[in-house]
Parts: C-alpha cells; structure tokens; sequence
C-alpha cells in the first residue's frame, strides 16, 4: 500500500496516475476534495481509499503493515498565505508527524519541500544538506518557512542519529507546470493563465520588473513538467537506498517571456504581451531568480533527462489545455 497525501491535488494526481500504469492498486489518497472541481484529478484513478488529513493517522495506525510508502505532498502551497498558525497546523506539524510515524513504523518517507525556501537567492540554490547551510537560507514568505523549518528538523535528527524513516527525501520542487493544476486559481502556472488569455483574445499579462537590472518579463525561473517531477519520485520508490534533500528543478532558468512565447509557439500565434505593475502585496516577497543545482540528484542515480520548456509547454497545450478532455 502506497499512502498519497494531497493525492487529488497538482502534482500528487500525477503521481497517481504514473502509479497506477505501473501496475500499483493499493493507492490511498488523503486529501480534502470541496464543493469544487477537485475531484475530477482522481476522477480516472482507482483509488483503494479516500480519507480526510484528520483520519490520516487513525488509518496509518490501523494498517501499519501494509503501508510500504508515505508520499507527503499534501500542504498549503499558497505562498500568499500569512496565517502563519494555519501554516503551522497544516504543514509543519504534520510533516513532523508524519516522519516519526515512519520512523517508529520502518516505513519509507518522501515529502515536498520547495524552491521557495531559498528565499530570494542571494545564497544560491545548492541542496547542501548540512544545517549549517539551511540556516543561512531566509525564506520570503509563511510558506516557504513551513517548509524549510521542516527539513531543517530532519537534517537535525538524522544527523544526530535519531530514529529515521526506512528511507526519506525532502523534494525542493521548483516552478511546476501541467495537467491537473486548474483548482489552484491564482497559483496556477503562467502556462495555464497565459492559455486562457490567448483563448479569450487577449494580450498574456506579465509582471512589470521593478528592478532596474531585469527588463520587463525577463524575470528567470527554473520551469518543470509537471512528468519530470513524478520520474524522480518513481526512481526513489524504485531505489530505497537514496535518501536526502534533493532539488527538483531542471538546472535551467528561462524568462517569463520565454514562457508565454512558448505557449503562442505551441498555438501557432504570434507573441502578444502586456506588462502589469506588480501586485503591492508581493513586492519584496517575489523571487525575480530561481534555478536548481542539479548535481546531488544526478549523483545518487536520477539519469532521466529533463523536458526542454519548449516541449512541456507544448505538450500541456497541445494535450490537454486544447483538448476535449483536459485532466490526466
């Protein structure tokens, strides 16, 4: 039995999915669905059980010995979120929780973490592990600290002996894009908005840079599909033997610019962009550079090649955004 949490969100359904064409059956989702289209991400799963976060541990306590797996993706990932109580009660603890329920179980243990723990960069996107490195790191928002408080712990713990998962793996996943991610509103990745802009026959709005160094739109973010985040979390459950932290990103910055123009590429149309000013509420919170260190992940075994922008934005258009039937 593999446990799933937030299994019917973004990048958890597309894990499903690749777990179920792997032939895995016994697939348990927590998450919490609403009144609203969430549903329809687990729509084509077989899914062996769907639980709420607050019967999570009731049910992991009930079926300890089949749980070989806990995938932990299930958070808050709004990083406009400023109830930092919420956060706490929604990520942090439960991560916590989470890791010494595999711990004391012998269960293995992957979780999210994120790109946005490095804050705005200026101590660059190194997965060193050590505790002297992650604290130096200064998040910009509630999110991202509910993150890096976490696998700030773990380093903490592990590298003082304690009990630990079977295996574990904190995943700093950056920009993500693809199928699936329609019920995050406005978190949704710039692909999606910038699709439905054009399909509407207007301009794609990009945020006007406000830094004199960054031209309009050049603002530089490490994009991955959304596939090539599940590949890597497919090699862990194939090799228990790598743990760590581990950047997820494809090592390569590209603009925003780049972005849209990828999503007129794939539509046959010619660029039409518009420049907004910068909601006031994300100056100074706003990461104007990402881009991952990918030698760890290559060096404990992850050989797959990362999807080029051009070709993730045109298979996410072309796919699913264009087709009849968008959701994976």
């Amino acid at each position: 039995m593999i446990v799933v949490t937030g299994g019917a969100g973004f990048i958890g359904s597309n894990l499903l999915a690749a777990l179920e064409a792997r032939g895995e059956r016994d697939l348990v989702v927590c998450d919490r669905l609403g009144s609203g289209g969430k549903w329809r991400n687990i729509a084509k799963r077989e899914i062996a059980d769907i639980l709420p976060p607050e019967r999570l541990f009731d049910f992991l306590a009930a079926h300890a010995e089949e749980v070989r797996l806990v995938f932990h993706l299930g958070a808050i990932s709004d990083t406009r979120e400023t109830d930092a109580d919420r956060l706490v009660d929604c990520n942090l603890a439960p991560t916590l929780a989470l890791w010494q329920w595999c711990a004391e179980h012998g269960v293995r243990f992957v979780y999210a973490s994120s790109a946005a723990t490095y804050g705005d960069g200026t101590q660059g996107f190194d997965d060193d592990p050590s505790p002297e490195a992650l604290g130096r790191l200064r998040p910009l928002n509630g999110y991202a600290w509910s993150k890096l408080a976490a696998d700030r712990r773990f380093v903490r713990l592990t590298g003082r002996g304690d009990a630990k998962p079977a295996q574990w793996a904190g995943l700093k996943f950056f920009n993500v894009y693809g199928p699936n991610e329609y019920h995050k509103e406005g978190m949704r990745s710039v692909v999606v908005q910038a699709y439905e802009q054009i399909a509407a026959g207007e301009p794609v709005r990009l945020f006007r840079s406000d830094r004199p160094d960054v031209a309009d739109g050049g603002q530089l973010r490490d994009f991955i599909w959304v596939e090539d985040c599940v590949d890597v979390m497919l090699w862990l459950l194939d090799d228990p033997a790598v743990s760590g932290l581990f950047n997820v990103g494809t090592g390569t910055a590209r603009s925003f610019a780049d972005l849209a123009g990828a999503v007129f590429a794939a539509l046959d149309r010619p660029p039409n962009i518009e420049y907004v000013d910068m909601p006031q509420a994300l100056r100074g919170r706003y990461q104007y550079f990402t881009q991952a260190r990918t030698e760890r992940l290559r060096a404990a075994g992850f050989d797959r090649p990362f999807t080029s922008l051009e070709d993730g934005v045109g298979r996410y258009v072309r796919d699913f955004l264009s087709a009849p039937d968008t959701y994976r």
